[in-house]
């Protein structure tokens, strides 16, 4: 059905005049009509989209309301690396900071943007043509999530541009985050509908973000600024970062008003001190200030050092601490199997979150503080940091408070503690069969490089877990199809063809087996030389401390990881539950030739082969592959847009190899 030329006309009429509202209400904060007005609008647009779903555009303002449930989000590349910040945490940090600035650019003082630093969660926005596109969150810098259904419904954010000059491409960054006042309003919702309140409010959107039903997402207070630009095509902008964000807000993007360009250290300084005494009457949370040196061309020429830019850096705020008691100390079993000892406490507010516990990090620590059940201690909290007890007020310690002293067998499985000499953490050695640690070992042994059991994904192994299905990893080999195909999303025929691969599993490799195992410290290279050493799975359970240091690329370290695992008793009958599942290897032939027995390799930029096999191929030639360049590396070989390791091998001098040349070494 053709949409009459007036119905458009109208439509046209009302989208613009519900994105100038939109606009005035959420960045200006100077709405000319009322709110019934407002919807009275969004209904009649709302009317015409039913009656001519043609109407129904990426910008349209009803796009506001949530779209449907996604299945899962989709994955985004980053086209310029969203990168984070460097730290300072003192007046003479920053003034290092300046200090580097000026002697790389060789003058006297520098303008600086200073801004904010809010406590929210950074997003990409793309703009194509003035539309909003894609949104997507930072993820690991280089690559993200797909959010774009979800940022669609935060109604500070424009769905079109509106201005001259705007580029035909231009990427906005930014941070999503919940007001003070939005948070509060949150959590009573939540309260008075019996759910549990939010912790903070920067957990609340990051978690609101990542909701796969935009519905939901609509329904939260989220709320935005920008804080700068990624890829730009099509079009000029200012040649000063705070330029940049006056043009941005006059194409109607929402940029906080306090924002400012100050002059040399000094006015870093001063404009830090105004916003710390001020931060509290702000109306979201902020951990600090970041400071960026002002002119573009002076930011190319500073460049970038590992995954933070030279010029850039934020200045935190000092951390936030409170008074109060410990009730008791428990000991947490983490999923690698590092046991933490935990204070619980009488409930405290710091930080902008109550707080009823409080980590000791490790049994040293608890030592080297004092801390006792019963005593009263000082408690920090800053940003999201997980909060800590600095120190024990001794003057206010209850007589008979007992020294704490870490168990000698796990809390949760009962497997002996494993703590090696020099190191603070001490381990649960049931890495196989604790609880506390089954799904991170389920998911490794289930991984690519381990098992490689096709259709295993993590949120298959959660609910494996949850519905008692399987208690380690050998129960995997006794799954039936109709068990697995009762699960959440999974149908009979993905049922079966789990059940196949695991099948297919049960024929492995030696050294595939021993990583899948999840020994500490024992990564594909060790395994690979444990598997040619012993040649068989028995040799090596029963070897001892001394035969395992003999093996080449296992130090003392590693040799009692080893030692300890095969030692308790519970592991070793996950093994051979396994074995009588089926598992099963070719003995393994003694290793061939090593020409690059001694020579440690360093790789970095892009291949046209996974790193990986370059590296495992590297191995097999009896090359060392190490993530850091150092005196002792022998060769970087560089694949395109290397990083930071390509510049220090040139100023170390390492020799560069190019792939080419690298495979022809390996030859």
């Amino acid at each position: 059905m053709s949409v009459p030329k007036a119905v458009r006309q109208r439509a046209g009429v009302l989208h613009k005049e519900l994105h100038e509202h939109n606009y005035r209400y959420y960045v200006l904060d100077e709405p000319v009509i009322s709110d019934a007005e407002y919807d009275r609008l969004l209904r009649e647009l709302l009317d015409l989209e039913v009656h001519y779903p043609e109407l129904i555009t990426p910008d349209s303002p009803s796009q506001r309301v949530g779209a449907a449930p996604l299945k899962a989000f989709g994955e985004v590349r980053h086209e310029v690396r969203m990168l984070s910040l460097d730290n300072a945490f003192s007046d003479e940090e920053l003034g290092e900071f300046d200090r580097r600035i000026r002697e790389r650019l060789e003058v006297d003082a520098v303008d600086y943007a200073a801004e904010p630093k809010l406590d929210g969660l950074a997003v990409s926005l793309l703009y194509e043509d003035a539309v909003l596109t894609r949104a997507a969150t930072r993820g690991d810098g280089v690559t993200g999530e797909d959010i774009t259904a979800n940022v669609r419904t935060i109604a500070s954010i424009p769905l079109r541009l509106t201005g001259r000059g705007i580029p035909a491409i231009l990427e906005v960054r930014g941070e999503v985050y919940i007001s003070h006042r939005g948070f509060e309003r949150l959590n009573r919702q939540a309260m008075s509908s019996g759910q549990k309140p939010f912790v903070n409010p920067r957990n609340a959107a990051a978690g609101s973000l990542r909701q796969l039903d935009p519905k939901v997402t609509a329904a939260r207070p989220l709320e935005f600024y920008c804080y700068g630009v990624g890829r730009v095509a099509g079009g000029v902008l200012p040649d000063r970062h705070s330029d940049i964000l006056a043009r941005l807000r006059k194409w109607h993007l929402r940029v906080y008003e306090g924002i400012g360009r100050v002059h040399g250290l000094a006015g870093c300084m001063a404009y830090y001190r105004k916003l710390e005494k001020t931060r509290t009457a702000l109306p979201f949370e902020i951990d600090g200030v970041v400071f960026k040196v002002d002119r573009l061309d002076q930011q190319e020429i500073l460049g970038f050092v590992a995954r933070a830019p030279r010029w850039a850096i934020a200045r935190k705020f000092p951390a936030q601490e409170e008074q109060t008691r410990v009730t008791g100390i428990d000991v947490q079993v983490g999923r690698t199997g590092a046991l933490t000892p935990v204070a619980r406490l009488d409930p405290v507010f710091v930080g902008g979150v109550t707080v009823t516990n409080a980590t000791l990090h490790n049994e040293d620590e608890v030592h080297r503080k004092d801390v006792r059940v019963g005593d009263t201690v000082i408690i920090r909290r800053a940003g999201d940091v997980i909060p800590e007890v600095v120190s024990v007020i001794r003057k206010k310690r209850p007589k008979g408070a007992r020294v704490f002293h870490l168990p000698k067998q796990c809390p949760v499985c009962g497997s002996a503690v494993e703590r090696i000499e020099g190191e603070a953490v001490a381990r649960c050695s049931g890495g196989l069969f604790c609880p506390a640690q089954r799904r991170e070992a389920i998911k490794h042994f289930a991984s690519r490089r381990a098992m490689d059991i096709d259709g295993l994904g993590d949120k298959l192994v959660e609910q494996l877990v949850e519905k008692g299905l399987i208690q380690d990893v050998s129960d995997l080999y006794q799954l039936e199809v109709e068990e697995i195909a009762g699960l959440e999303r999974m149908a009979r025929k993905s049922a079966t063809n789990l059940v196949e691969a695991l099948e297919k599993s049960e024929a492995t490799t030696l050294e595939r087996f021993i990583y899948a195992l999840g020994i500490r410290e024992v990564g594909e290279a060790t395994a690979r030389v444990l598997a040619e050493e012993f040649g068989e799975l028995e040799p090596l359970m029963n070897a001892d401390v001394e035969t395992l240091q003999a093996v080449r690329d296992v130090g003392p370290v590693v040799a009692q990881h080893i030692t300890g695992f095969f030692s308790e008793p519970h592991n070793r009958e996950v093994i051979q539950r396994l074995r009588r599942a089926g598992l099963h290897w070719e003995t393994v032939e003694p290793a061939g030739p090593r020409p690059l027995a001694g020579k440690t390799f360093v790789l970095t930029g892009t291949l046209s082969m996974p790193r990986s096999e370059l590296k495992a191929r590297l191995q097999a030639a009896g090359a060392r592959v190490s993530g850091s360049v150092s005196k002792k590396t022998d060769y970087v070989v560089a694949g395109a847009d290397p990083g930071s390791k390509y510049d220090k091998a040139q100023a170390l001098g390492i020799e560069i190899l190019d792939e080419a040349a690298c495979l022809k070494l390996l030859k």
